[in-house]
């Protein structure tokens, strides 16, 4: 069953992209890591990330989708054979995993947005225990991750035309225009340029720390959305000639730029008005520095409760905007599989909400989650390489050349043959990470939430499964325009 819609313009293509790219990572994990790794050093080695390991990669994505017409289970039998269709269920169930807890961080930020347009940052609040309090109570976390995955739902089960694509042409441009808006407040603030000196002045002794680069790619990976299979998704509804190189490279750009805009107004606001205490606290983990600390600064911002009311509707547009792409992605290949929308919508919308509960139940539950497969989308990328090499990267770069701009040339075709390389450095930092840092002593064991064991074991039994189903799901989708007999 291929898609008959297609995308109006290349403009909200490109913004559907670029909402699929920039989420709650651009605004809570984007500005603590860059201040953390050398500043601008870090930024330099963000844009050789996105240049070497994001555009290749989102152009054979957005090349799979729109030659196959089909989601990531068709895209990938039809592009390397019938044997295959189970490399693509993998990227499938990966972006899946992190749709069952993505759902659950969506639900705080709208929790956090009626927080803030109710007042409730006041001065005499403890923004620690207002999170803790939240987060222990299982009907606000279960009810918050319940409106968020109904909310997503009602936008994708109206197709592409009525739904996501008319929703996020207007909220990514006003994504960017609040942050913008907080950008600029935070420059006003006394003490600012401590903050943007923090922020961007490289430290250029670092280019030469291998980790500094590591952290720039792994940034870029968990950013872009590159083998995440969403931009492949998208591209099931683009038009028949595209520049696909540009495509990919002003999404990446526009998520830069997002990240950028968020890293001025986070960071600069924290160092302008925060204590030495809370710029190392808010600095070391992900969540406090959004819901924790922010909330405690804007007591001290003129303007705080409006800025505030900002500040939580750009972090809920961003993880929305992701999250109808990973819906949409999950609906795409059970669509592909001869299900209409409507039933395809409630499926997924139904497997969410049930299985995003021990998440919203636990938040070591969900860290674990989010270590598992927010690694494992690293192996999308390689999936996506090993197809083109399959399928025959000067045959793609052909048909490539034919609607480009700019002629692809041979750099296309090399970033794609290194890829595996990069891949194998990249995750074989994480997993040693695992075993020296994050579990050393029970890097063996499979029930410590951050160990190795638990990270390869769960991605083992999810390809072992989907290698089992191949034939099932190589069958079950519908012919696309390119499908392959092989």
């Amino acid at each position: 069953m291929a898609a008959k819609e297609v995308f109006a313009s290349r403009f909200t293509f490109v913004i559907a992209g670029i909402g699929m790219a920039v989420g709650t990572g651009n605004i809570w994990r984007f500005p603590r890591v860059a201040a953390e790794w050398g500043g601008g050093a870090f930024l330099i080695a963000l844009v050789v990330a996105n240049l070497v390991w994001a555009i290749p990669i989102l152009m054979a994505e957005s090349y799979m989708g729109s030659r196959s017409r089909l989601g990531t289970v068709g895209a990938f039998r039809d592009f390397m054979g019938r044997r295959f269709a189970w490399l693509g269920g993998f990227m499938a169930a990966t972006s899946l995993a992190i749709t069952f807890y993505y759902s659950v961080v969506c639900g705080w930020t709208l929790r956090y947005l009626v927080y803030a347009l109710t007042g409730t940052f006041t001065a005499e609040r403890d923004t620690q225990a207002l999170w803790d309090d939240f987060t222990a109570t299982p009907w606000q976390t279960v009810l918050s991750h319940l409106v968020a995955v109904a909310i997503v739902g009602a936008v994708v089960v109206r197709g592409l035309k009525r739904g996501f694509e008319k929703v996020l042409k207007y909220a990514i441009p006003l994504l960017f225009a609040i942050l913008v808006v907080l950008a600029v407040q935070a420059l006003t603030l006394d003490g600012a340029t401590e903050g943007l000196r923090h922020l961007f002045t490289p430290e250029w002794s670092r280019l030469g720390d291998a980790q500094l680069w590591l952290q720039a790619f792994s940034q870029m990976a968990f950013s872009t959305g590159a083998g995440w299979g969403l931009y492949l998704t998208y591209s099931v509804y683009l038009r028949s000639r595209e520049d696909f190189g540009l495509n990919a490279t002003v999404v990446c750009g526009g998520n830069l730029l997002a990240s950028l805009l968020a890293g001025t107004a986070v960071i600069v606001t924290l160092f302008a008005l925060g204590t030495q205490e809370q710029i190392d606290s808010a600095t070391a983990g992900n969540e406090g520095l959004a819901f924790i600390f922010f909330p405690q600064l804007l007591n001290e911002m003129p303007g705080g409760a409006f800025f505030g009311v900002l500040f939580f509707l750009a972090l809920a547009l961003a993880g929305i905007s992701s999250l109808i792409a990973m819906v949409e992605l999950a609906t795409r290949n059970v669509m592909d599989a001869g299900v209409s929308r409507p039933r395809a919508v409630g499926l997924v919308v139904a497997v969410t909400a049930v299985a995003g509960l021990p998440s919203a139940f636990s938040l070591d539950f969900l860290s674990n989650q989010d270590f598992v497969w927010g690694v494992a989308l690293l192996i999308g990328g390689l999936l996506a390489a090993f197809a083109m090499m399959k399928y025959g990267l000067e045959r793609a770069r052909a048909d490539l050349d034919a609607v480009s701009d700019l002629p692809v040339w041979a750099w296309w075709p090399w970033l794609i043959r290194l890829f595996p390389l990069m891949f194998a450095v990249l995750i074989g930092w994480w997993i040693h990470r695992a075993i020296t840092e994050f579990a050393p002593d029970d890097w063996w064991n499979p029930l410590v939430g951050f160990s190795a064991a638990t990270m390869v074991l769960q991605w083992l039994v999810v390809l072992l499964v989907l290698r089992a189903l191949n034939s099932f799901l190589a069958d079950r989708i519908g012919s696309g325009p390119m499908t392959r007999l092989d």
